[in-house]
């Protein structure tokens, strides 16, 4: 049965370290059993992962060394943080960025189930610089800002083929780490092969806009308007159309007559809104970026979560998507769907990701597929 809880955590941690430790030993053993599923040990050896990533993405190798070593430094682990010639993934996603002359937002839906998303909302300053976004792949993108003002979201492209390249987030991490600008961003996205369709939109600090079809092994095509739906322009298919509702999330974006500070309004209300969670396409969250202000406005069910790159909060928000039946006709639902057992304030502090890495995560592993899990604060409470 699907899972239709999850928690969010926002996380700060300026270089990778024991916070980022303890969520790769919290997540690793899932994606591990993902990554073997999907034949991920018959692909490139570590090294050659890592030459491709020195040659189209040289900023990031200190990064990613780092974290190979934090992750304990396996030639599977590094394939995988790599994110070379990854196993195919699909997803779901509504995007659109508008500028009028005075502001500026990018905006995005993720649509997927609650079961695949990571809910990390991560804050760095890896390369010097200051990123926030969306994390997938433990440390690459789906979504985010820098300080620079440039923002970035992804979307699905429809096709699930694939050729020689990188996973679509950990470039998008590249762009917010080394790029300022959306005509910069344009430039590295030319250049870096994705190995799936993804489709890109970006929005700057000056009021630039831009949305990108990314090809299987390279390839990216700018688009007449900075919107993006799960498919690419003809003559490409796109797979499950009917399902995810790609035209007609895309025709009313195409027609969508919002300002910038009216569209996230838009995003939270059918037809972009969807609220299929049991049959793995919800709208998971909504998220708001301001390229101008350096913030995000995220929106979990009804309940808005307001972060900055200069005044980040780390907290916590548990969503339970079940309580909400028919999100697409109510798209403001009760605030208890979006609760953190304090009653209130709808708040809860931040786990000690600290002290979390000292959790014996096998035990934890093992418990749960015994049946036994327990809620990660009381592993906490064994090692304090």
């Amino acid at each position: 049965m699907t899972n239709l809880t999850l928690t969010f955590d926002a996380v700060d941690e300026a270089i990778p370290g024991p916070k980022w430790a303890a969520r790769w030993h919290r997540s690793w053993p899932a994606y591990e059993a993902w990554f073997l599923a999907r034949g991920g040990d018959s692909g490139p050896s570590a090294r050659t992962c890592r030459d491709k990533l020195t040659h189209f993405m040289p900023e990031l190798v200190p990064v990613y060394d780092r974290l190979v070593t934090l992750a304990g430094g396996s030639e599977r682990a590094a394939r995988f943080l790599s994110t070379w010639c990854p196993p195919t993934y699909l997803g779901g996603c509504s995007l659109a960025a508008v500028a009028d002359g005075r502001d500026v937002r990018l905006v995005r839906n993720y649509d997927l189930s609650p079961d695949l998303n990571e809910g990390l909302l991560l804050r760095t300053e890896w390369t010097g610089g200051a990123v926030m976004g969306m994390v997938e792949f433990l440390w690459g993108l789906s979504d985010g800002i820098n300080d620079a003002g440039l923002s970035v979201a992804l979307a699905y492209g429809g096709r699930s083929e694939s050729a020689d390249g990188f996973g679509i987030t950990t470039i998008l991490r590249y762009l917010l780490e080394t790029c300022t600008t959306v005509d910069e961003a344009m430039t590295a996205l030319k250049r870096i092969p994705s190995h799936m369709a993804y489709n890109v939109v970006l929005a700057d600090a000056a009021g630039n806009t831009a949305s990108v079809e990314m090809s299987p092994g390279g390839g990216a095509r700018r688009m007449p308007q900075a919107i993006a739906a799960n498919h690419q322009s003809a003559p490409s298919q796109a797979d499950h159309p009917a399902f995810t509702r790609s035209f007609e999330r895309h025709a009313h974006l195409a027609q969508l007559d919002a300002s910038p500070t009216a569209l996230n309004a838009a995003f939270l209300k059918g037809p972009l809104l969807q609220n299929r969670y049991a049959q793995g396409f919800g709208t998971l969250f909504t998220a708001e970026y301001d390229p101008s202000a350096g913030t995000l406005g995220l929106t979990l069910n009804g309940t808005r979560w307001d972060q900055s790159l200069t005044a980040f909060e780390e907290g916590q928000r548990i969503v339970d998507y079940a309580r909400i039946p028919d999100a697409a006709n109510n798209p403001l639902p009760p605030r208890e769907a979006v609760s953190d057992l304090q009653g209130d304030t709808y708040t809860q502090s931040a786990p000690d990701w600290t002290r979390a890495a000292r959790i014996d995560w096998s035990k934890v592993a093992s418990d749960y597929a015994s049946g036994k899990g327990r809620p990660i604060r009381s592993y906490l409470a064994d090692v304090a």
